[in-house]
């Protein structure tokens, strides 16, 4: 039973480098990235990317977000055109695993709306609470789309086989989740902004702004102890990294 996996540029923001590493000086350019995961009984989505509008009034969509990142989307690098890419129809998508609510993350939802979505349920609580959303800048136009939504309780293998599993990586937000997927080379730990760059990991090394700092170490530790027992681990923004990341139609393997 192979598993595939496919990863996919949508769009790039800049912003203050500290935003990723606190205490640093300078800027940085990263990518959004989501990845498609086909499985024999299913496909599934990792995160959607940023919004339409965002390609031509960015402040319009995300308001003072964009005082703290520049969005860099051209078209053909939305979610839906990147899957037509792959001839793969944006409405036969079979789940959408959102790692969390962030305008970056969810900002396709809508363009593929008979996905169920797949998130932890104390993300999707934090999402319908006004001080938790004002606090994590969470953007409920693009995720309050009427999906259907499971809401998961930590570990959860979708399959029931081992081969796409949901982590609980909580600490960047309320609820924040990992997808670990086996493919026949080995496990890959898509991390999303649990880890946003190989520095994350190697130092420990936090960013500026964090839902909750002792969690989200808590989760650097944990993915630390499954990149040492051979896991390959895929950081959310690292610009290098990615650089090295085969893109679709090419396949990860």
């Amino acid at each position: 039973m192979t598993v595939k996996i496919y990863a996919m540029t949508c769009g790039w923001l800049t912003s203050d480098l500290s935003m990723m590493l606190a205490g640093k000086v300078g800027k940085i350019s990263f990518p959004v990235p989501a990845y498609l995961i086909d499985h024999p009984r299913g496909r599934v989505l990792f995160d959607s990317g940023l919004h339409l509008q965002c390609q031509h009034d960015a402040p319009g969509r995300i308001g003072f977000l964009s005082d703290l990142f520049s969005v860099h989307f051209r078209p053909g690098e939305d979610i839906r055109s990147r899957l037509e890419q792959l001839d793969v129809d944006a409405n036969k998508i079979d789940f959408l695993v959102n790692s969390h609510l962030h305008f970056d993350h969810t900002g396709g939802n809508e363009l593929l709306p008979n996905a169920k979505i797949i998130i932890q349920k104390r993300e999707w609580e934090a999402g319908q609470i006004p001080e938790l959303i004002q606090a994590n800048g969470y953007l409920p136009a693009d995720y309050d789309q009427g999906h259907l939504i499971q809401k998961v309780d930590g570990v959860h293998d979708m399959f029931g086989d081992g081969r796409i599993m949901t982590i609980p990586t909580f600490g960047h937000t309320p609820g924040h989740q990992s997808l670990k997927v086996r493919l026949d080379s080995g496990d890959v730990i898509l991390t999303a902004d649990a880890c946003y760059l190989k520095e994350t990991l190697t130092n420990l090394h936090l960013p500026h702004l964090v839902h909750d700092r002792a969690e989200m170490l808590n989760s650097l530790l944990m993915l630390r102890k499954l990149q040492k027992s051979g896991a390959r681990i895929f950081y959310g923004h690292d610009p290098e990294f990615w650089s090295q990341v085969p893109q679709a139609p090419k396949q990860i393997v």
